[in-house]
Order: structure tokens, then C-alpha cells, then sequence
């Protein structure tokens, strides 16, 4: 058999057979709900298909295999892919599909990987698998016209983080299903359960009857768990916060809970609070704080976060520092700060949570300065609230979303966009902290203290006026924590830049 005609065989041994292509031409053995995902694409039956995953299971992976397949094996295809964000997909799917494309040479030699496309080396123009987008603050019109118009005898439209993503989007890629009748059309969905509503609940729920569904679990107990999630870890995460909390049902068991996960802020929402400017007229007048959170192990960062009002100043960093240095350093700022309008810092919230910040409060508070201690899990003041930690990151993200200025520190984009809140029992629930930082690598030290600074409400400070009242005086605008303060008792490292940036 000549080489041509070898190379045909195999391709039309993989149009039936996408298992056999990921095992031959990417070296890969399939878990079972992959394996199971790639029999159900193959059957010409399925036109619609789900995957509702757990946490980390290799989802993308299964997507790129799908997208490759497909472009190997069906002449002059089009492939529409999108996501959540445009991010999400430039930071994840794209680069697993370069990943698996380029641990073979065969695929290498025929298809060709860009930012914003994979194509077919003889015929670019008309067969590709492309990178698409949509409009986030956009109508559903122009949401659907972003991703209309996927047209060919074999189509396909695919769209990974399908939790959060609007109906509209699903819509619009739904017309390629016209094509089935001529040809051949698939759509495939993929991601978390975090939303009831949106198009991978709908596929799940009312819409069960058109979609076929796989489920990847890592529920320790199943016989169908993926092998990729740690059976010990999902045990801690269900002896720790029970079977039935929402992210234990959305990570661990691949269910949907309750009701929705969301995002606490948006990026776009953070980077708008970082560059927004502020007259002294608009925060002069507020109580000063300071949030305090307070390392507790080697690797996190003890952090004295300054607000007044909306107005947020660049906080002060201290790594290894006991607690005798961090309430020295936060009573020497508070002093600064006060000398500069004869204005007293009047609360310093200290996150008290196992007792960590227990030694800072008791020196402040000995010291005679107004320290106020917070334990997260304690209740909170209403309700509606699951506990002050709770109370405390929602006001902080109001804050920051309705007029609040925010200092340039890039890293802390991802702390306040990567916790999510539900409800349960009618109460607003946080993330718990754990998760977060498992996902970051690291923890939210910076958002922790900025918002311990909202445990209680914002107040008029002693002795200034409102500005609507016609007597608020205009403040100096300075940087209470200068380049001089870096000289008393300095731990390894400290990081403070002037108010006006």
C-alpha cells in the first residue's frame, strides 16, 4: 500500500474512529467519560453535545481532540469556537489545541496553528476551525451576529465555559443545526455547573430531550470518577464543607447547585476602579480606617490597607514580620496620617479569624489606639448575610463598583475577580477562602484587608463637615505612607507608592 493510500485508510479509519486518532496521533489514552464523549460525537445521530464537568478533569483537552478530529477528517469544515471571554479562550482552549496538534507530526503537516485560527494548510480559506467572540455589554442581536454565519457541508460550533455564557450566544450558533439536513452539523457545549440558567443548564434540564450529556464527576465514591481529580482531596472538600454546599456539588460532584455561582466583580469592573480619579472633595470628609490582615503562615504577606471614603490608598506590605512589628507599623501610620489634617484614624479593623491577628489587637488596643477585631466566621450583623466575611466582600465589591478609586496594583486584579458567591438558605455566601487560594496559588491577602475596612459603615469623620453642608475644607492630598516610613522597623519587604500616581 502506497503511502497516499495509507494515509487515507487512517483518515477514514478516524472519521468513525476519533478514540483511535487521539490514541495514534497524540499518543493519549482517554479516561472513560472522554472516551465516552468521543463514541458519542462519532454517531451521525448526535448533533448536540454537553459536558457538565467537576473541576479539572481535562474537559479542554477533550474539546481540542474533538476540534482537531474534525478538521482531519471532514474536507473544507468550519469550525466556530468562543467562550465566556475572549481571555478564557486565548488562555485556555487555543493554546490546548497548538499543545495537542503539535505532539503530531502528521496533524503538523497538515493543519497550521495561529492566535486566531487553525487551518488547513492547502485551503485556508475554506477550511479552519476559527477563534470567535461576542460582544459582553452587547444586545442579543449583536451578540448572535457576532458569531453567525458558519456555513458548509460540515460544520461545527463549539463553546467552552458554556456556564456563564448567555442563551443569545447558544442561539446563534444553533443555526448551523439548518445544515444537518445536507450535510453534517455539531454543536458542543462545555463547563462548570456554576449557573441555572444559561445554555449547559438548559442542555442539562428542559432541553434534555435534544442534548446528549456527559457528566464527569470526581465524586470519590463513583465508579465513573475521573482519575485526574484527587480522590483525597475530594474527600477533605466534603468532610470540610459537606455534601450539599454549593461548591462542593459544582466541583467535586459536577452538579449543579442551588442556585448560581457568580463572580463577585468583573475584571473590566476592577481595572475601571484603578484608573478612576478622584476630587478630595469627594473623600475628604469620610472616616479614616484601616484594614488590617495579618499573615499567618510564611508565605502569605501581612497587609495594612488605608481608605477613607471611596478613595483607597496603596496599602503597606510586610512579609515575616511578628506582631509587635506590624502594630508598630500601624500605629506609626496612623500617627503620619493624622498629622497631616489633624484628622484621626478612627477604626482599624484586624482580622482576628483563629486568633492570627489576636497580639496586633492587643498591642493597639493597649496602646489606646481604636482597633476593632473580626472574626469571619462569625455572624453577621444582618441576615441576610452568611457570616461577617460574607457581609464584608460584598460591601467591599459595591464599593469598589459604585464610584470607589483603587490603587494600580495589577495583582490584585485576579484576588477580587476570582472568588464567586451563592446563596443558601436565603443567605449571600463567599466562596470559602481555601478555594480561592488553591486556585490563585496564593492568598487574597490585598482584597482580605480592603475588606475588613467595610465591617462596619462608612461614617462622616469627627469634626469635618458634609461637603454639601458648604463648610467641608479641601484636605491635602498626601501620602500618609512615605518613602520615610520605609526606615522604621522595615521587615523584609514593604511596598508603598505617593497617593497621587
Amino acid at each position: 500500500m502506497t503511502d497516499e493510500r495509507l494515509i487515507q485508510a487512517t483518515l477514514h479509519r478516524w472519521r468513525d474512529q476519533p478514540w483511535s486518532m487521539v490514541r495514534e496521533a497524540f499518543k493519549a489514552e482517554p479516561d472513560a467519560w472522554q472516551l465516552e464523549g468521543l463514541e458519542l460525537v462519532a454517531k451521525p445521530e448526535t448533533e448536540r453535545l454537553a459536558f457538565k464537568a467537576c473541576k479539572g478533569p481535562g474537559k479542554t483537552a477533550c474539546l481540542a481532540w474533538i476540534i482537531l478530529w474534525f478538521l482531519m477528517t471532514r474536507p473544507h469544515c468550519r469550525i466556530g469556537c468562543t467562550s465566556i471571554t475572549e481571555a478564557n479562550i486565548r488562555a485556555n482552549l487555543w493554546p490546548e489545541l497548538y499543545t495537542w496538534l503539535s505532539k503530531s507530526q502528521f496533524c503538523m503537516e497538515t493543519l497550521a496553528w495561529t492566535k486566531t485560527a487553525v487551518v488547513n494548510k492547502r485551503h485556508p480559506q475554506s477550511w479552519w476551525a476559527q477563534l470567535r467572540t461576542w460582544p459582553k455589554h452587547g444586545d442579543q442581536q449583536q451578540q448572535a451576529d457576532a458569531l453567525a454565519g458558519l456555513h458548509a457541508t460540515h460544520v461545527m460550533g463549539v463553546v467552552d465555559e458554556a456556564g456563564g455564557v448567555p442563551q443569545s450566544v447558544l442561539v446563534a450558533l444553533e443555526a448551523i443545526l439548518a445544515n444537518a439536513e445536507h450535510g453534517e452539523a455539531k454543536l458542543l457545549i462545555s463547563g462548570n455547573p456554576t449557573h441555572t440558567t444559561g445554555p449547559l443548564y438548559r442542555a442539562c434540564t428542559v432541553d434534555r430531550t435534544l442534548w446528549k450529556v456527559v457528566t464527569i464527576t470526581g465524586d470519590p465514591d463513583s465508579p465513573m470518577r475521573s482519575p485526574r481529580i484527587s480522590v483525597k482531596w475530594a474527600r477533605e472538600m466534603i468532610a470540610q464543607y459537606g455534601r450539599e454546599n454549593p461548591w462542593v456539588l459544582v466541583n467535586v460532584f459536577g452538579e449543579f447547585p442551588p442556585v448560581s455561582i457568580n463572580a463577585l466583580l468583573g475584571v473590566e469592573e476592577v481595572q475601571r476602579a484603578m484608573q478612576r480619579k478622584l476630587d478630595p472633595v469627594q473623600y475628604t470628609w469620610f472616616q479614616k480606617r484601616l484594614g488590617v490582615d495579618v499573615a499567618r503562615f510564611g508565605d502569605d504577606r501581612t497587609v495594612i490597607w488605608p481608605r477613607q471614603g471611596p478613595m483607597n490608598w496603596q496599602p503597606v506590605i510586610m512579609r515575616n514580620a511578628d506582631t509587635t512589628q506590624i502594630a508598630g507599623r500601624v500605629a506609626h501610620n496612623c500617627e503620619r496620617w493624622t498629622a497631616l489634617d489633624d484628622v484621626p484614624v478612627e477604626r482599624i479593623f484586624i482580622d482576628d479569624t483563629g486568633h492570627w491577628g489576636h497580639g496586633v489587637y492587643d498591642q493597639l488596643n493597649t496602646g489606646g489606639w481604636p482597633a476593632v477585631p473580626i472574626q469571619y466566621s462569625a455572624p453577621a450583623v444582618l441576615p441576610q448575610y452568611k457570616n461577617r466575611r460574607s457581609h464584608n466582600w460584598l460591601k467591599m465589591a459595591e464599593g469598589v463598583r459604585h464610584g470607589g478609586r483603587l490603587p494600580n496594583l495589577p495583582e490584585m486584579v485576579p484576588e477580587l475577580t476570582e472568588i464567586t458567591y451563592t446563596f443558601l438558605g436565603g443567605q449571600f455566601v463567599l466562596e470559602p477562602k481555601e478555594l480561592v487560594k488553591e486556585r490563585l496559588g496564593f492568598s487574597p491577602d490585598l482584597a482580605d484587608a480592603l475588606s475588613n475596612t467595610y465591617d462596619e459603615p462608612d461614617q462622616p469623620a469627627l469634626g469635618v463637615a458634609f461637603p454639601m453642608a458648604g463648610g467641608g475644607k479641601v484636605l491635602r492630598d498626601r501620602n500618609p505612607f512615605t518613602a520615610r516610613d520605609l526606615e522604621h522597623n522595615q521587615p523584609e519587604r514593604v511596598r508603598v507608592t505617593p497617593f497621587a500616581e
